[in-house]
């Protein structure tokens, strides 16, 4: 049972931080909306976060500022919290964190109204991902592919350049197949105001903001606003997606900042802490937000999902990423020393990881050599950075004419394949060719992860010799 409509508690039993507490209510549901009612009249929205016998606790999303315990009142309105969506009315457009306009448009009206939590989608109906989504990246499309319905998050650190990253891919991703509609979702959660005005700009000068939903939730927002923000954005996507039959991208930036305001609920609540201070309930909070990603049999469209986070201290064990990681299909790991190297975007393709991209790449998706190469360039760099630390010790010098070899290739990969201008947008084609020019480097008795028959169809194109000399790298900067 849930309360009816328009009932009034006057007076608060407490507040504590974003939370107010409201005794002796009866027929309230978990989840359920309220109206809290200042002194001055000021209506704000709230949402019951947790129910005993006689007392609710609710979380407030404008904040408990100026509320009075004796004066305020408190209307449950019988409902959880819904959103009216249709693609006419939010594609192109720029919301809050609470999916108020911040464009200056209407509010979404005539859309189909959906609890914003969703539901669980049964394992039954779901279509294993296998579809390449090209992002423009080659150190993503070439070694880290992704596939149409992944989840594949990016942990990034503080200072690194994560937003540019999302920013490019928004403009660069696209469907090999031309014929089929594309959206992005994006939500921005705890970012400040000169972040948030980039990804605006970028976008309307871009032209991608008319396929782009934005959900903007500012760092001086109340942070309980984080904890709507990627359902909201979420339910947007199921409709695109299941309603609308379109292939959605959901970037989600940063999910560190969603964690921390659930760090900040679960205290104000007296909750026991679990690890470095995050509620017990992390890992299964995060699963409700990350398993929303998919395909359904019932559905032409998908969700595949970016979730971007910065890892405190760029400890990747932190629990952010390590439940992160648990629940996810792979993950593309931003490293710092690139980024002082100045190479953009600083992607370590090492420990970077996509699982499902054996599934999404090959014949008759991207190109048949696409994984032999992309094992080879992974199995070369990793020898690289091996050799590099062994010169760090012993010196350049004492190295055998092999070993300079793999240290000339380390550079020149890093240089050329992982560094790329922020607004250049490769084919995968482009990528697998550049891969081959590297890879070429090297004699062909060192290829021992590709055909030779690839090595004869791609690799020779690119210049090289069957005796073994390097090709000439004759795209220098």
């Amino acid at each position: 049972m849930v309360a009816r409509p328009g009932v009034e508690y006057v007076g608060l039993s407490g507040v504590q931080g974003p939370l107010v507490f409201v005794r002796s209510v009866r027929n309230v549901g978990f989840r359920e909306m309220a109206e809290i009612v200042a002194p001055d009249g000021q209506v704000r929205l709230g949402r019951v976060l947790s129910i005993s016998e006689d007392l609710a606790v609710v979380e407030v999303f404008e904040g408990t500022v100026g509320l009075s315990a004796s004066r305020s009142r408190v209307r449950f309105l019988g409902r959880s919290f819904e959103y009216g969506v249709s693609a006419q009315e939010v594609l192109g457009r720029v919301f809050d964190g609470l999916g108020r306009p911040l464009d200056g448009g209407p509010p979404p009206m005539s859309g189909e109204a959906r609890d914003i939590n969703g539901l669980p989608i049964n394992p039954v109906a779901r279509v294993y991902p296998q579809d390449f989504i090209q992002t423009g990246i080659s150190a993503i499309d070439g070694t880290n592919a992704l596939v149409r319905g992944q989840k594949l998050p990016i942990f990034s650190g503080n200072g690194l350049p994560h937003g540019r990253l999302a920013a490019q891919i928004v403009r660069q991703a696209r469907l090999l197949e031309a014929d089929e509609q594309f959206a992005i979702v994006f939500a921005a959660m705890g970012i400040k105001h000169e972040e948030a005005q980039f990804f605006r700009k970028d976008f309307e000068e871009s032209g991608s903001l008319k396929s782009v939903v934005m959900f903007l939730n500012l760092a001086d927002a109340p942070s309980i606003e984080r904890l709507i923000t990627p359902r909201l954005a979420l339910t947007v996507a199921e409709h695109l997606a299941y309603r609308e039959d379109m292939h959605v991208m959901v970037i989600l930036t940063d999910m560190t900042n969603y964690c921390e305001a659930l760090r900040e609920v679960a205290t104000s609540k007296g909750e026991v802490p679990s690890r470095k201070g995050y509620p017990g309930y992390l890992y299964s909070d995060l699963a409700s937000i990350y398993e929303r990603a998919g395909r359904i049999a019932t559905a032409r469209g998908s969700i595949t999902q970016i979730p971007i986070l910065t890892m405190p201290d760029d400890d990747i064990t932190h629990p952010i990423p390590d439940l992160t990681g648990y629940i996810t299909e792979g993950q593309i790991v931003l490293d710092r020393g690139l980024f002082q190297k100045g190479i953009h975007p600083p992607i370590n393709i090492l420990p970077s990881l996509s699982r499902l991209m054996a599934d999404g790449i090959g014949a008759g998706r991207t190109r048949e050599d696409h994984h032999n190469l992309a094992s080879q360039l992974y199995a070369l760099y990793a020898r690289a950075k091996r050799v590099e630390t062994l010169a760090s010790i012993i010196g350049q010098e004492d190295l055998t004419a092999h070993d300079r070899l793999f240290l000339k290739f380390s550079q020149e990969f890093e240089r050329r394949f992982i560094r790329q201008d922020p607004h250049e947008d490769r084919t995968i084609l482009e990528t697998l060719d550049l891969g081959w020019e590297l890879a070429m480097i090297f004699p062909e008795r060192d290829l021992t992860r590709v055909k030779p028959e690839q090595i004869h169809g791609y690799g020779m194109k690119k210049g090289a010799t069957t005796s073994g000399t390097a090709a000439p790298l004759h795209q220098q900067e």
